[in-house]
């Protein structure tokens, strides 16, 4: 007979990803809420995995008729990646399982329906900005914020601020600018404004089985303007900028990043407007780095017209390169983990960029040891 204590029987805990079916409805919610749902390679996993289990369904005769992707919790929908996971060993694997997610969102048979109620940053715009029907609410602020922790935008991001009207998409990249639900309809980073207390009539609109881009429609509100500046306003002094720094007179900012951000950083201190002395502050804060490779990315997004598995391919090659350098370990201690917001990035102004280096990140051939984007990874 064993004189051990008695065992404490084990709390049961919830899964990251709750997946159920709920009436005509595959119900998907992130479920990590005191992390703003941030994606682990666990939580990738159980993405795909639905994801698939739904494709599959599709052929079927009780097939759902959408996925619903929500986020627990009120703080927000989803925050972005597990940053101590990416800056870890297996970062690459990770990252190439997480695209995978974000290309089966956008190419399900199944509709997906992303709810990017309150935060949507990063991953979460991976999740919810590809889906085949972006709702916001009054609550939503989304952001692409990785050129403030030394990396660059992914999960297709690029793709989403090719789209964006005049030379919105480069100010948004080079200030890791964050915006409401007006900016993200106008933007293109959503299709509908519902507003938070009508959420729960659409999701049971959704499970009794109403087309989803009908249902959708129907409880969508125009949204309301921001109290504060929006970003499309900022269109009226920055695309002038923009232009002049960055136009067909000068060299494709694919071909040399670090003559586009100079001249771009250059025009923004010359210029007499108060909103370019400040954004000009602001981009001097960003990591160098990752300001020049996220104007070359954004470049040749728009001028090859890549799709999204292509963009998707140029991300897990281009992070790949950043995620080791120092800068990336520096923009999380910084940002995250000491949260003294004074990151010694290396080089550490635009003007340091050494050319050589930035034409390695972006070279779009693969090097020796680096892998090809596997779509269809097995799960």
């Amino acid at each position: 007979m064993s004189t051990a204590a008695p065992a404490t029987p084990a709390v049961p805990t919830e899964p990251l990803v709750l997946v159920r079916r709920d009436g005509a409805i595959t119900h998907v919610t992130l479920n990590r809420p005191r992390a703003i749902n941030a994606l682990s390679e666990e939580m990738f996993g159980i993405l795909a995995r639905a994801l698939g289990a739904a494709r599959t369904a599709a052929r079927e005769a009780d097939a759902p008729t959408a996925i619903l992707l929500d986020g627990a919790g009120e703080r927000g929908f989803c925050g972005g990646g597990d940053i101590k996971e990416l800056s870890g060993v297996g970062s690459v694997r990770i990252l190439a399982l997480e695209y995978a997610v974000d290309h089966w969102i956008a190419t399900s048979p199944v509709p997906v329906v992303a709810i990017m109620d309150g935060i949507a940053m990063g991953g979460g715009i991976g999740l919810g900005g590809h889906a085949a029907h972006r709702i916001v609410t009054e609550r939503s602020r989304l952001a692409m914020p990785e050129v403030r922790i030394g990396i660059a935008p992914d999960v297709g991001g690029h793709l989403l601020l090719s789209r964006a009207p005049g030379r919105l998409g480069e100010f948004l990249a080079v200030t890791a600018g964050e915006f409401g639900a007006a900016d993200a309809l106008a933007l293109g980073f959503a299709d509908h404004f519902v507003p938070s207390a009508r959420l729960g009539d659409l999701r049971a609109a959704l499970a009794a089985g109403e087309e989803p881009g009908l249902a959708c429609a129907r409880f969508a509100e125009p949204a309301p303007r921001p109290a504060a500046g929006s970003v499309i306003d900022a269109a009226t002094w920055w695309d002038p900028i923009a232009a002049a720094a960055l136009g067909t007179e000068h060299p494709a900012a694919s071909a040399d990043p670090a003559g586009a951000a100079t001249r771009l950083s250059a025009a923004l201190a010359a210029s007499d407007h108060p909103e370019a002395a400040a954004t000009a502050e602001l981009v001097a804060g960003m990591c160098p780095t990752s300001v020049a490779v996220t104007l070359a990315q954004l470049d040749r997004t728009c001028r090859e017209r890549l799709d999204l598995a292509a963009v998707l391919a140029d991300d897990l090659r281009v992070l790949g390169r950043l995620a080791p350098r120092p800068d990336f370990a520096e923009g999380v201690r910084a940002q995250v983990i000491d949260k003294d917001r004074t990151p010694a990035w290396s080089p550490a102004t635009i003007a340091d960029l050494d050319p050589a280096v930035l034409a390695a990140i972006v070279d779009p051939r693969l090097a020796p040891g680096e892998a090809a984007l596997d779509l269809t990874p097995a799960v």
